[in-house]
This record gives structure tokens, sequence and C-alpha cells, in this order.
């Protein structure tokens, strides 16, 4: 299952380019468009603030949306078939999971080579692999989740209008385009119940070296919350009827 989505995923360079566009859409108009205006405020250059963030909401976008695959699978037959080979449901969810991971992940690091063109520079190269690796827990996160719902539904655009009533508050939430540090203290509130935002504060400690939370709770909470969508979609993928 993980080699099927990897290779669907490579395969397919639409779907590559069309996952690229809005990243490169956000980088130039934000990135370039409130540079200027972030200098002045004395908050350094937004580029490299808001790259982490773009990475983040790239992730989080291919990521919950591979659970879009067990529903499609489920109206044509596919899922079925995989369904009575003699191996366990876990393994199957686990296969697919970290294969749309694996995905997301890869997109992730096509937008931090894009935003490296564009003018983005890391910290250090040093941090780059610990980056990459945040990326794979980001990604495990929310691909656990996005197909824990896709468990529950069988209507794929009831899928789509839930995640997309998710994600973006998830992602506006998470300080994706907005330092913390310095943001009203109920927002900041908010913040902390949205599991991207300790991602992306983690990509950004690694990447820039500036950072919201202490990079322990970052990690704790992406591990920690990662390990219970995937128990709860463990559970949900083992209760499908086919």
């Amino acid at each position: 299952m993980w080699l099927r989505e990897v290779k669907r995923f490579i395969r397919s360079k639409s779907r590559i380019i069309g996952s690229l566009g809005q990243p490169i859409l956000f980088l130039v108009a934000l990135g370039y468009g409130l540079g200027p205006v972030f200098a002045k405020a004395g908050q350094g250059n937004y580029l490299e603030f808001i790259a982490p963030g773009i990475i983040g909401m790239s992730i989080i976008f291919s990521a919950i949306f591979n659970g879009m695959q067990v529903i499609w699978d489920r109206q044509f037959g596919f899922l079925k078939e995989t369904m009575v080979v003699p191996v366990s449901r876990l393994s199957i969810m686990f296969g697919r999971t970290l294969g749309g991971a694996t995905v997301a992940s890869a997109q992730g690091i096509l937008v931090l080579l894009i935003a490296t063109l564009a003018g983005f520079r890391p910290l250090s190269l040093a941090g780059i692999a610990p980056a990459i690796i945040i990326m794979l827990l980001v990604a495990l996160l929310f691909s656990s989740l996005g197909i824990m719902v896709a468990s529950l539904l069988k209507d794929m655009q009831g899928f789509q209008l839930i995640m997309n009533f998710l994600i973006m508050p998830l992602v506006f939430l998470s300080g994706a385009f907005f330092p913390l540090n310095s943001a009203p203290a109920a927002l900041v509130l908010v913040a902390r119940f949205d599991p991207l935002s300790y991602g992306i504060d983690a990509l950004r400690y690694f990447l820039i070296g500036v950072s919201a939370f202490p990079l322990a709770l970052d990690i704790g909470v992406l591990l920690a919350v990662s390990a219970i969508f995937l128990g709860l979609g463990s559970y949900f993928f083992s209760k499908i009827e086919i």
C-alpha cells in the first residue's frame, strides 16, 4: 500500500505540478507583497518567516486528502479486494497512512526547494535533516486524520466539504502567516489546541532558529496526537463495511 501511493504520486506529473501551484502563489504574493510591511514592523524577513508555514500548509493539504483515496477505492471496488487478502486491516491502514505521509513530505521538500529558489535561506544546512523529520511527523498526523474521517464516510463530496471546513481554520490559526509571539493572548490560546501550530513552530526552529514554544513540547505534541489519530484511524478503518 505504501508503494502504491508513492508510485501514483511519481507517475502523476499533473498532480505534482498542481500541488505546487498554491504554495508558490502564497510564497510570491505574501512573501514579497507583505515583506516590506513586516520589515518596517521590525520583524525581519517575511519570506524567511512564512516559508516554514507554507511548507506546513502544503503538507496538511496533501496528507488529509489522502483519505479521499479510501472513499475512491471503496466506490470502485479496490478496497474490497484489499480487505480479503490475508493481511490485517491494521497493516493496510498503516501502509496507506505511511504512503500518504511520504507523498506529503515529498511535497513539503519540493516547496522547501522552491522557497530556496525564491530567496529563502535556512539558518544552517544541519537543520534541514531534522526539519524533514518534522515534515514526516506532521504528514503522518494529518494523513491518519484523513483516513480516520474517510473511514466514517461513504460520500466523496461530503469528505471534501468536511476537510475544507477543517483545513483552513487549522492553517490560519497555526501561526503560519503571523508570529504567535506578538499575537493576542486569545489567539495564542486557540493556537495551542491546533496540532499544526507545533509542527510549523518546530520547522521554524530548525530552519530559521525562531520558535514560540519549547522544541520538546512541539515534538511531544506531534508524537502524542499522531499516536491518537493512528489508533482511532486503525479502529474505524477496521470497522469499515464493504
